[in-house]
C-alpha cells in the first residue's frame, strides 16, 4: 500500500507546477491548461484523503467537480479556438475583448 503522503507530496508538486504556469505564461491556452492542472492536483488530495479515512465522499466530489470542469474546459477551449481563428493567437496581455 502506497503511503498517503506520497499521493500529498505528488499533487503538491503537480500544483506548484500549475501555479508557476499561471503566473509565468501569457497564453491563454497554457494558462487554462495550467488551471486544469491544479484542478487534477486538488482532485488527487481528495482521493488520497478519501481512500485514507475509508471514506467515498472524497471520490463522489471529485467526480462531480470533474464533470463540472470538463464542461467548462469544452466552452472555454471552444471560446479560445475562435480567438484564436479571428485574432491569431490567444495572449492575455493583448486581449482588450470585454471593453465597450
Amino acid at each position: 500500500m502506497i503511503p498517503p503522503a506520497l499521493y500529498l507530496a505528488l499533487s503538491a508538486v503537480i500544483f506548484t507546477i500549475g501555479v508557476i504556469g499561471v503566473l509565468l505564461r501569457r497564453d491563454a491556452i497554457v494558462i487554462f491548461m495550467c488551471i486544469e492542472m491544479m484542478l487534477s492536483a486538488v482532485g488527487i488530495t481528495l482521493i488520497a484523503a478519501s481512500r485514507y479515512l475509508h471514506s467515498m465522499d472524497g471520490v463522489i466530489f471529485v467526480f462531480l467537480a470533474m464533470t463540472v470542469a470538463a464542461a467548462e474546459a469544452a466552452v472555454g477551449l471552444a471560446i479560445f479556438v475562435l480567438l484564436h481563428r479571428i485574432y491569431k493567437g490567444v495572449k492575455v496581455d493583448e486581449i482588450n475583448l470585454m471593453k465597450w
